[in-house]
Formats: C-alpha cells, structure tokens, sequence
C-alpha cells in the first residue's frame, strides 16, 4: 500500500508525492497470529464527513496535519500549479499543506463523498 503526502513546497507551491508504507510483524491481539503494522502516529481526533454532490472549494490550506481516508465518492483535489489528481475509496492522504498556497477539491459525480479525516499531532 502506499499513500499521497500533500506538502506545500518552500515557494508554498502544494506538492503530492507518493509514500510507501511500511509493515512490520507484530501480535496485536493474541491470540490471534501476527499482522503487519505501520508505526503508531499520534492522534488528537477523528471525524467522518460528507461532501455533498457539487461541493466545490478554491486554493486552500489544509488547517491542520491530518490523514484524509476515502470511504465512497470520488475526489477531484488540485495542486496550486494546476496539476489535478482523483481520489477514490481506499485512497490516503496525508494532508501537511498548512501554509503556502494550499490544495482545492472537489466532488465528480452524482454521489456524495464520504470520507475519515484523522487529525493528527
């Protein structure tokens, strides 16, 4: 599995690149035989949100550090230099863009997106 990591460059441009994931054997719940885990990341809250159909925003920074999981929908997320990418269920983004000149979204389709964002420490 990998996952997108936005980032606002030193110029405040957002950027995406693509972050492996990492899994290490560990028992987690015994008895029940080991399962690969990534490393624990701190976190100050979850909420589920909706963005209805035809929800649309312009540049933004992301208000603070956090994971941002699809559940159902699809995305369109654009960078400040044009560059637009789709999201879909299951995809991940660590969204660290909380200065410069920050990310727009917005919902394709006809169905609602439904998403976890995780607020991270």
């Amino acid at each position: 599995m990998a996952y997108l990591r936005m980032y606002a460059d030193e110029s405040g441009e957002s950027r995406l690149e693509t972050m492996p994931m990492s899994y290490e054997p560990l028992v987690y719940a015994p008895p029940a035989p080991a399962l690969g885990m990534s490393d624990v990341s701190p976190a100050a809250g979850l909420v589920f949100v909706q963005f209805e159909n035809g929800w649309d925003s312009e540049l933004h920074p992301s208000p603070r550090k956090q994971m941002f999981m699809m559940l159902s929908g699809v995305f369109q997320g654009g960078l400040s230099d044009g560059t637009t990418y789709d999201l879909y269920p299951g995809d991940v983004v660590l969204m660290e863009d909380t200065t410069g000149k920050g990310h727009s979204a917005r919902v394709l389709g006809d169905a609602p997106v439904e998403a976890v964002m995780v607020h991270l420490v």
